[in-house]
């Protein structure tokens, strides 16, 4: 099968990595890649949001089947544009999309179909915002409605970090018409666990449990990032809470998409809070995780090509997917600065030098002759495996410890438990 996979990051890398795994895989393309994807696939010069591009390269090169990895290009709709041309794609259209380019429309469904997440309220208005957030219960979460790199979330732990989070957003434009609607909701507390999962809009099978950080420093200090690593599993869960996820979580949401007119089919990310009085949902993804699909990944036995073609054909539950035992990290490097201002173009060292049991997906990079150079915040992540957790973290900081590149700026602190 020619294969196009959308997408230039970390995530894709991991994507990439694991669909060359397929023999089934004649040849594979990506749109626009990275120095790392280009060892695995043909990179093409197209923007993942330059969907006429897309659809016309798609078409000129009888591509097979298009996997749809970022936020973007799905929620513009690249999935409906692909199949009106009669090209096979992966991941949710645009109306299925929304479930997480629109915080306000997630927090909605939960409250219609009764599934567990915060106490929230929506504003089109900054004035009605600030009025709520001075009369509100503190700590408050201030989200901004659409999509914005993951970084559009303020934990306000008083009431003028919460103002100047909604006049960051709603005034100062700082996430464009991502940020002109709010949800601002009460803050929950307990661990929290992402959980993706495959789903063909009726069966739902989930991956492994992962956990990222978010914040740019360690302790979980600092701004927030797309994350900064990563580490499976991310919780040890029993049967019955296995349970009570499928029951309360994950099957509701299928079924509740399904309802609306918009079957979800692809990979249905769920941020979790693990609280006392049962496990809530923070957000929702319409994608793999990025850096989660990092350490889920390489933990997959079963062929991901055969995943996918169950999904399109709606007989997921047909297939009994495997998983490796163990654990993986994944931790990031980034350039010095990463989430605000920083500079790229300087030379990585030590590329050859990391063991050859261990992965380095390339998230922002790009070749100049024989060098590789960064070209983004989230540089590069290293990922390990190992038996436990413990022993996967290890390995990784071992590992990154022969990278370097001027400024590189990484956590110390991935996987300790919380």
């Amino acid at each position: 099968m020619r294969i196009l996979l959308v997408g230039g990051g970390g995530r894709e890398h991991a994507i990439a990595w694991k669909l060359k795994q397929s023999a089934r895989v004649s040849q594979l393309f990506c749109a626009p890649g990275n120095a790392g994807i280009a060892s695995l696939a043909t990179c093409i010069p197209i923007k993942a949001t330059d969907l006429d591009a897309l659809v016309r390269f798609a078409s000129s090169e009888a591509i097979d089947l298009v996997f749809v990895a970022p936020d973007d290009p799905l929620a513009l709709g690249l999935v409906d544009r692909l199949e009106a041309a009669g090209i096979r794609a992966f991941g949710p259209r645009r109306n299925a999309a929304v479930l997480e380019s629109s915080k306000a429309f997630a927090k909605d469904l939960m409250r219609r179909y009764r599934i567990p997440t915060a106490a929230y309220q929506v504003f089109d208005d900054a004035g009605a915002a600030l009025a709520y957030v001075d009369g509100a219960e503190l700590p408050l979460v201030v989200k901004a409605d659409g999509l914005a790199l993951g970084k559009g979330v303020v934990i306000a732990h008083d009431r003028e970090e919460a103002r100047a989070a909604v006049r960051d957003m709603m005034l100062n434009n700082r996430f464009g018409q991502a940020g002109l609607k709010l949800v601002i909701e009460s803050c929950l507390s307990g661990p929290e666990l992402t959980l993706l999962a495959f789903t063909d809009g009726r069966t739902i099978l989930p991956m492994v449990t992962s956990r990222d950080h978010k914040r740019a420093c360690d302790n979980d200090q600092g701004l927030n990032t797309g994350g900064m690593g990563a580490v499976a599993p991310g919780a040890d869960l029993d049967e019955p809470a296995w349970r009570q996820l499928r029951e309360t979580i994950l099957q509701p949401t299928v079924d509740a998409m399904r309802a609306e007119g918009r079957p979800f089919k692809g990979v249905l990310y769920f941020g979790l809070m693990l609280t006392r009085e049962g496990p809530k949902v923070i957000e929702y993804n319409a994608r793999f995780g990025d850096p989660e699909a990092q350490v889920v990944l390489p933990l997959l036995e079963t062929d991901l090509l055969d995943i996918v073609e169950a999904i399109l054909d709606e007989r997921l539950n047909q297939l009994a997917i495997r998983w490796k035992a163990g654990a993986a990290c994944c931790v990031v490097a980034a350039s010095g600065g990463y989430p605000a201002a920083y500079q790229t173009g300087y030379p990585i060292h030590g590329l050859d030098q990391v063991p050859s049991d261990c992965l380095v997906f390339h998230a922002g990079t790009r070749r100049e002759d024989e060098t590789i150079l960064t070209h983004g915040g989230r540089v590069l992540g290293v990922t390990a495996l190992g038996p436990t957790v413990g022993e996967a973290v290890t390995r990784a900081y071992e590992a990154l410890g022969a990278i370097s590149f001027q400024d590189m700026h990484f956590r110390r602190d991935i996987g300790r438990p919380v």
